[in-house]
């Protein structure tokens, strides 16, 4: 844990429920992202760094530059704006209409006469989605009718007034109407949570990729020691051996000794040139070379005890935990799915009706006053009804709903399950690693006095070759031990705080 502060801020931009400044948003964000990106690349180059790279540094610079955070970065807006489309299907909206028609009729057949008749209309109208399913329209309209039946003399029929369609079953209520809504709603929910779940994963790989490197290269001191060891103990017997206090045969057998040991220096220095470039990559870096300078890291101090309570600890990963808040979401979004396809499933039943002022004159302006004077009433009302044959359609996207709510509710108590057991095996981890640490750093110490022993009896002449060569194999393989149960306890750590959802909140690490 540290008590440093980290901001990890998302490349795209953040979008407002009703937010009516887009273009703006994006291009800060442009701008946010080249800021970002700078500050990145003063702060860790490819070749070398002023001082050693420590674990809170490599972080902050994952948060910054990793490549596949940037790109979950998106998703939380991108849903934002669904959500922002969404509730634009309730803001009403201001039609004008400008038509002229002309059309030809026959009034007689012998001769073949024809009337013609001209038609302009104009309209304006403000209409809009109410959340209960209600569509109306607020409507001014003129009519201009003329032709050879009236010598072309204007003729306006002007009307003033609203209307409306309001479903009965089909589409009716806030659950039908606003379904889409709450759809778009908890998918903003999921993938915000999933990018949480996103940014604890580049966290938790950071530090298992610094203790990897760590370990790699502890591995690599190890397997240099040993062969300095084997080296040291040939060394010695080929003294021995021309004074003749040694036999031909301990020379060879420390020679075969030594000559074993380069390998291992080969595979480990491969192994730690690999680490280094999976950490680096986690850092954002494109570019990886095979010969370069080493990423000089901090080395990490033993892993501070941590209190393990099974019980709070669940209860906080079921508070806390990206994928089980998700999946919780997923099962709101359903829920509305299905609410949504049972209401389909209902014959549609439709009022529709009108209220308004009507006028006629030959003149625009009269036509235009009788209805602002409500001198003419006009309205309407009616029922339209529509009923499918089969319901083949709507039966069928009603089971799927139903199937899929009691799929992810199925899978939500799965994951409770599954939480529990990881978080039951993550404790565990922190207890076994933490009883290794101190079996292995007891055996070490037992280790190196056994080979300081056979190292002084075979100076004394009592001891043999075999004996130093099985001492300092038994060293280098508790001193591997004990460098994999320091790296794996302080990676049990980072599992555990991931199994119950603390991570960013143990670094106090903040997502804008």
């Amino acid at each position: 844990m540290t008590g440093r502060s980290f901001v990890a801020r998302r490349v795209s931009s953040g979008t407002d429920s009703r937010s009516n400044s887009i273009g703006r948003r994006a291009s800060g964000a442009a701008a946010t992202c080249h800021v970002l990106l700078a500050a990145a690349a003063l702060g860790f180059g490819s070749a070398a760094r002023a001082e050693p790279l420590t674990l809170d540094e490599a972080i902050r610079l994952a948060l910054q530059r990793n490549q596949l955070l940037k790109v979950n970065a998106f998703a939380p807006d991108i849903a934002r704006a669904n959500v922002l489309a969404e509730s634009g299907r309730f803001d009403p909206a201001l039609t004008f209409r400008r038509g002229y028609s002309e059309g030809q009729s026959p009034v007689a057949t012998t001769p073949i006469v024809q009337s013609l008749t001209q038609t302009d209309d104009y309209s304006l109208s403000l209409g809009g989605l109410a959340p209960w399913g209600l569509t109306y329209s607020l409507n001014a309209s003129a009519e201009n009718q003329r032709g050879t039946f009236n010598r072309f003399t204007d003729s306006f029929i002007t009307f003033g007034g609203i209307s409306i369609t309001q479903p009965l079953l089909r589409g009716f209520g806030f659950g039908a109407t606003l379904a889409s809504l709450r759809i778009a709603k908890a998918d903003r929910h999921i993938a915000e949570w999933q990018y949480r779940q996103a940014a604890i994963d580049t966290v938790t790989n950071v530090i298992f990729a610094y203790n990897n490197l760590v370990q790699a290269r502890d591995n690599l001191r190890i397997a240099r020691l040993s062969r300095d060891l084997a080296g040291k103990l040939l060394a010695q017997n080929e003294a021995r051996n021309r004074i003749g206090a040694l036999s031909d045969a301990d020379v060879i057998q420390a020679r075969a000794s030594a000559a074993s040991r380069d390998e291992a220096i080969l595979v480990a220095a491969q192994n730690a040139r690999d680490s280094e470039n999976r950490l680096r990559q986690l850092l954002g870096e494109t570019a990886f070379f095979l010969h370069g300078p080493d990423l000089e890291l901090e080395p990490l101090p033993a892993a501070a005890p941590l209190t393990v309570d099974p019980a709070a600890d669940l209860k906080r990963s079921l508070e806390l935990r990206p994928d089980y808040q998700a999946a919780r979401s997923g099962v709101v979004r359903h829920r509305a799915t299905s609410a949504l396809a049972n209401n389909q499933l209902l014959p549609r039943v439709d009022f529709v009706g009108s209220y308004g002022y009507s006028g006629m004159d030959r003149d625009f302006g009269a036509a235009r006053a009788q209805v602002r004077n409500q001198d003419a009433r006009a309205y309407s009302a009616g029922v339209v009804v529509s009923l499918p044959l089969t319901f083949a359609e709507g039966r069928g996207r009603a089971r799927a709903a139903r199937l899929s709510l009691r799929q992810s509710e199925a899978d939500l108590a799965r994951l409770e399950s599954d939480i529990a057991v990881d978080v039951a095996a993550a404790a565990g981890q922190l207890q076994t690693t933490r009883q290794r640490v101190e079996t292995n750093r007891a055996a070490l110490g037992f280790a190196r006095q056994s080979l300081a022993a056979e190292e002084k009896k075979i100076q004394a002449g009592t001891g043999s070759t075999f004996l130093v060569i099985n001492a300092q194999t038994t060293l280098i393989q508790v001193e591997r031990s004990y460098a994999s149960a320091l790296a794996d306890e302080r990676r049990a750590h980072a599992a555990y705080e991931r199994e119950i959802g603390t991570t960013l909140q143990n670094r106090n690490i903040k997502l804008e």
